[in-house]
């Protein structure tokens, strides 16, 4: 996934770091945030000196790193006026003794001083031996930190720092940021709203090695599932094909044909419409074969029973979008096109026709636009056309969905 350096301009990232081996992981979590436009200062424990230099941390990130010996009175470095400052306050790791005092209050460090005067939404990222993730007096604290608006990446399962295999390795650098951007991002329209996401170019089988499909890359479907991820909305992708390194919160399901997609997308538009706080959306970025192999055959055809000559009959494909329930959804469509002559004609035509609320048009030079990592589209509706110029496609799909959010409050 492409992070535009615009993602979080203008945040302000406060990073909290205890004493964990993990530590060399928040260099890299630095980098994500700085990379997407955001300021980060760091507070860091004595402990977490011990792993990893401040000076490193004040490389990464031009600004002086807080600790137990440095507060100052006279300028605004300390636990109050950084923790004013800051928007976010993330903790990564955070140790269980970390955590412990975090849940009772203490605050003998620099650190927890700034945990406990900072309002805001709080991040935070638990690194610690299995035995001590699972201690029954751990989990307690832990519960106790989710009624005190702490929000919670996960531990993974894999090697500790004791040569041990289990539970209780910090998450990846890119699952907090993930985390971090949702806290920082999350819009009203579009919290806790059900919404579903197709993508990818279906595959549709001549013999058990061939098939029919296109070049559809699928990176438009993850990002528009990503920015709903980012904006607070509970997101379902079906998909062919899926981006790299995506928010693990998403749900992913992983389709072939035109009728597994069917029939998962079915599935998942009857759950969604169980939601009756928001309507459901579904943005069909998918790129579905018009035309399938009127027979599928069993293992390989052999070019020399196939002659010179083969002639593949096919036969008219399953029209999804035509086809699947509208009631009380809304629903985007994508259409690609080639011809900047009929291509907005095509896409009107496409959104009368199929009954959608809006189309998202992309306009195609050749098969060498399949892929990239940048888009244009025209948000076309039935009053309005909007052209969102050519830009990474997380951006691009941000665009999409304040444009999906103004066309429903005009509704």
């Amino acid at each position: 996934m492409n992070i535009p350096s615009s993602l979080l301009q203008g945040k302000k990232i406060l990073l909290g770091v205890t004493g964990s081996i993990a530590c060399y992981k928040s260099l890299e979590l630095v980098r994500l945030f700085v990379k997407s436009g955001a300021e980060v200062r760091v507070v860091m424990s004595e402990s977490a000196k011990k792993f990893v230099m401040p000076l490193t941390f004040e490389t990464l990130t031009s600004s002086r790193v807080l600790d137990d010996t440095n507060e100052s009175w006279v300028d605004d470095f300390n636990h109050i006026k950084t923790t004013e400052w800051a928007d976010v306050f993330v903790i990564a790791p955070a140790t269980a003794n970390t955590m412990a005092k975090l849940a009772h209050g203490i605050a003998d460090t620099m650190l927890l001083q700034c945990a406990l005067a900072f309002s805001g939404k709080k991040v935070l990222a638990p690194s610690a031996n299995t035995n001590m993730l699972h201690n029954p007096i751990t989990k307690e604290n832990l519960n106790l930190l989710a009624n005190a608006n702490y929000v919670f990446v996960g531990t993974q399962v894999k090697e500790l720092a004791c040569k041990t295999v289990g539970d209780g390795a910090m998450a990846e650098p890119i699952e907090i940021f993930w985390t971090t951007v949702r806290a920082l991002l999350r819009d009203k329209f579009w919290s806790d709203r059900s919404v579903v996401v197709t993508g990818g170019g279906t595959i549709e089988k001549i013999d058990d090695v061939r098939f029919i499909s296109n070049f559809s890359s699928g990176k438009m479907a993850s990002a528009m599932a990503t920015a709903l991820y980012c904006l607070g909305a509970n997101v379902d992708l079906i998909a062919t094909k899926f981006d790299t390194d995506l928010p693990i919160a998403i749900k992913k399901s992983s389709v072939e044909n035109t009728e597994s997609m069917y029939n998962i997308l079915t599935t998942s538009i009857e759950s969604a419409k169980k939601d009756v706080n928001k309507k459901p959306y579904i943005f069909m970025a998918a790129a579905v074969s018009d035309y399938v192999p009127l027979s599928q055959q069993d293992g390989k055809l052999k070019k020399d029973k196939i002659g010179s000559v083969w002639e593949l009959k096919l036969t008219k494909n399953r029209d999804i979008l035509a086809t699947i329930d509208k009631k009380d959804i809304s629903i985007i469509g994508f259409k690609a096109e080639m011809d900047r002559k009929s291509a907005k004609d095509n896409a009107t035509k496409m959104l009368k026709n199929k009954n959608i609320d809006a189309v998202c048009l992309n306009i195609l030079k050749d098969s060498n636009s399949f892929g990239t990592d940048t888009n244009e589209i025209e948000f076309i509706t039935n009053n309005s056309s909007v052209l969102i110029p050519s830009a990474q496609k997380l951006f691009i799909a941000f665009e999409i969905l304040k444009n999906a959010k103004i066309l429903q409050e005009k509704s």
